[in-house]
């Protein structure tokens, strides 16, 4: 294992490359990445890098927004199994028959869309900003892609807007059920209970707060409890027991994501050793694609 992630600092240094990885990755992968962070924070990470390449360690549409906000720049997805099904639940066509049908309704696109979908949309968002980017929005009407459940606890603070939902979900947050959070909370009575904003409304509701993983994570560290029943994928208790050392951790079974788990070490070092899997967009994507997702940054930056 030392001698494979020495291969890959060593072609790291060859390529002039930076190691993006999400929260949700395997644990040997977080350790090599050169920074960690949920969708936002890697988004805004992979628009400041002056690398020269881009190795994405996590799914297909993050390694796209790299592309999308970096155009100039080689990105290499290093494992093309490692796709996000709620990306894939909203397509183009069906998403322009939405509009028709809602004329004038901004779109807003949750930032686990593809780069086509996003071309599509006025404005992305995160778990994180997206209450902020709803509520900033002057229109009465909404149209949200593709996370229903995320919609949802949008429109628990925007009252004085017609949120029109897509049907997405997140099939790693679905499995957290209110069932499995009450079973940890009578094992441990004085945990705090922080789930994703991607989990249904009734768990959302039985949870002390939902936030996205870098919410989760700020509070978690700040937080003079020392107990936590913690909502989303697995692999985020890694991260956070570095961050927060002496704090007791509980994760909900199932809470597991097999796609995000499909980059291994080796498939990061064959990536940086042969230049693969390069991400490859048409420039009018690439054109269109950047305008939502610029828009989410600069919101985010104003926060």
């Amino acid at each position: 294992m030392t001698d494979l992630r020495d291969e890959i600092s060593e072609l790291k240094k060859q390529r002039r490359a930076v190691i993006l990885g999400h929260n949700y990755q395997r644990q040997e992968v977080q350790e090599i990445a050169d920074f960690l962070g949920d969708s936002y924070g890697l988004s805004v990470q992979a628009s400041k890098t002056d690398a020269k390449v881009i190795v994405f360690c996590g799914v297909d549409f993050m390694a796209e927004s790299a592309k999308i906000l970096n155009p100039e720049k080689t990105v290499l997805h290093p494992n093309r199994r490692a796709q996000c099904p709620m990306a894939a639940m909203v397509d183009v066509k069906s998403l322009n028959e939405l509009k028709a049908e809602h004329p004038g309704a901004p779109v807003v696109a949750y930032v686990n869309t593809t780069a086509d979908v996003k071309a599509e949309a006025d404005i992305c968002c995160t778990s994180a900003n997206a209450v902020k980017i709803v509520q900033s929005l002057p229109d009465k009407k909404i149209i949200f892609i593709p996370d229903t459940n995320l919609g949802l606890y949008v429109q628990r603070f925007v009252k004085d807007k017609e949120i029109i939902l897509w049907p997405g979900y997140c099939p790693t947050h679905v499995n957290i059920t209110k069932m499995d959070l009450q079973e940890l909370k009578r094992k441990h009575p004085d945990a705090e209970i922080l789930v994703h904003p991607e989990c249904t409304p009734d768990v959302i509701d039985y949870a002390d707060f939902a936030y996205s993983t870098e919410g989760i994570i700020r509070h978690v560290v700040a937080s003079k409890k020392k107990e936590f029943i913690i909502g989303t994928e697995e692999n985020m208790l890694h991260r956070l027991r570095k961050e927060a050392p002496g704090k007791l951790l509980y994760a909900p079974p199932n809470a597991t994501c097999p796609n995000m788990r499909e980059i291994t070490l080796e498939d990061v070092r064959d990536a940086l050793s042969k230049m693969q899997y390069k991400i490859e967009l048409p420039p009018d994507i690439i054109r269109r694609a950047k305008v939502p997702l610029e828009r989410m940054i600069e919101a985010g930056r104003s926060q």
